[in-house]
């Protein structure tokens, strides 16, 4: 976590928790530290990462400091349904919680093509996705892998067409974390 504040300016253990622990994790708390790791479906992961740079802590702060009650209401909502989603296998629950009304419409814009690789993505398919992080990776889930190959085509039109080189990736959800493999 003292990392992520050497990158971010914040101490978070948003990354790391599931890096360690493998799965779905969700960090209600800091101060005490409180990770509870959630059941997560077998879903494809499609990840596109541009070849450009978004520092988190530029990221963060074009960030609002104040949001309105009603947009919190909202991600609130979508954030127990995502949980909620994972813990009952819920794949159409999961897909219609991945909205982000608060950080993404502002951190979108540092990341081009942003809104048309969602749009497109989930028109192929892919339940939903977001922003990695502070970007500029966009992760999009799908139910199988060929839904996700396809994910990963339009992704590729997407960056051909704007002309930034870019990485792409299919994988799964790593459900086992940080393992001490020996010779």
């Amino acid at each position: 976590m003292n990392g992520e504040k050497l990158a971010s300016g914040v101490k978070h253990a948003d990354n790391i928790a599931p890096c360690i622990l493998g799965g779905v994790s969700l960090v209600r708390c800091i101060y005490p530290l409180d990770i509870i790791s959630i059941a997560s479906p077998d879903l494809f992961v499609t990840v596109v990462h541009p070849q450009i740079e978004v520092r988190t802590s530029d990221a963060r702060q074009i960030l609002r400091q104040q949001i309105l009650l009603k947009d919190a209401i909202r991600q609130w909502g979508n954030i127990a349904g995502l949980v909620t989603g994972f813990l009952k296998n819920d794949l159409d629950l999961i897909g219609r919680s991945l909205e982000d009304v608060i950080i993404e419409p502002v951190r979108s814009i540092l990341i081009p093509g942003f809104d048309e690789v969602k749009t497109k993505c989930k028109e192929a398919g892919a339940l939903g996705g977001g922003i990695s992080g502070s970007g500029p990776s966009v992760f999009m889930l799908s139910r199988d892998e060929a839904t996700a190959k396809n994910v990963e085509s339009v992704m590729k039109e997407v960056y051909n067409k704007i002309g930034i080189d870019y990485n792409t990736y299919v994988t799964t959800i790593n459900k086992k974390g940080v393992e001490v493999i020996s010779n």
